[in-house]
């Protein structure tokens, strides 16, 4: 269940930072890894949810390939007990979608067609429903700060990137298989903060203005989450 209230200085928070130096994930319409994206990104969540009070935040950057990396962070947030779970990511589409272009003078690939941040959840959790009021609360504050949540990922054109939407209103999705959320101890969430497939919203996403609206809507959600719930005394 959601604390009615914690700590901040005792609460665990691990943001873990998605995709590895040797698995970097999407390639963005301008060649960046999209590891490069997750990593500042979460450095910067990081910096300010301790200078929020939440000292015990752990950034988690982790080795190897692909898929046995998978099972190392989830190993390393239930060793560190942590109370919350994050993972941080940035968007692409399916091959299919994608269009060729040259990018200074290298091909490259790219899709204007999506754009948007996305919140997903596996109800496969063993804290489900922790894990849906954390990723509502974190997809409330990217939509108050003027962001749009990705439309797509309710198309058939997905293919089995197809999701159920779980909150229509912010923009939460449900992943049940990803391992990330499946078998972490604690309520977990994943984050795509943007498309970097999208050529306006890739610079967008390079600006510090925009890793500053993301970073700062999951501190607000971090503190609502963490925060003092106003008790329910029924109808006047």
């Amino acid at each position: 269940m959601v604390p009615s209230t914690c700590e901040p200085k005792k609460f665990r928070i691990v943001l873990d930072v998605g995709h590895t130096a040797e698995s970097e994930g999407a390639t963005s319409a301008r060649n960046i890894p999209e590891f490069t994206f997750n990593l500042r990104l979460a450095r910067q969540i990081e910096e300010k949810l301790k200078a929020e009070g939440f000292v015990e935040t752990r950034l988690l950057v982790t080795e190897g390939k692909a898929k046995p990396s998978l099972f190392k962070r989830v190993a390393a947030a239930n060793d560190l007990q942590a109370n919350l779970f994050l993972s941080i990511h940035h968007d692409s589409v399916p091959n299919k979608l994608l269009e060729d272009w040259e990018f200074e003078g290298k091909k490259s690939h790219y899709s204007d067609r999506f754009s948007g941040y996305s919140v997903f959840v596996s109800r496969d959790n063993p804290d489900f429903k922790t894990s849906l009021s954390f990723a509502e609360m974190v997809a409330k504050e990217m939509k108050a700060r003027g962001l749009q949540y990705a439309l797509q990922y309710t198309l058939p054109i997905m293919g089995h990137y197809q999701h159920p939407l779980l909150d229509k209103e912010a923009g939460v999705y449900s992943y049940d298989q990803l391992v990330v959320l499946r078998k972490t101890r604690m309520p977990a969430v994943l984050l795509e903060a943007g498309s970097i497939i999208n050529r306006d919203e890739e610079l967008r996403m390079e600006s510090p203005e925009r890793r500053d609206i993301v970073s700062s809507a999951v501190v607000a959600a971090t503190k609502d989450f963490c925060g003092p719930q106003e008790p329910f005394l029924g109808p006047p």
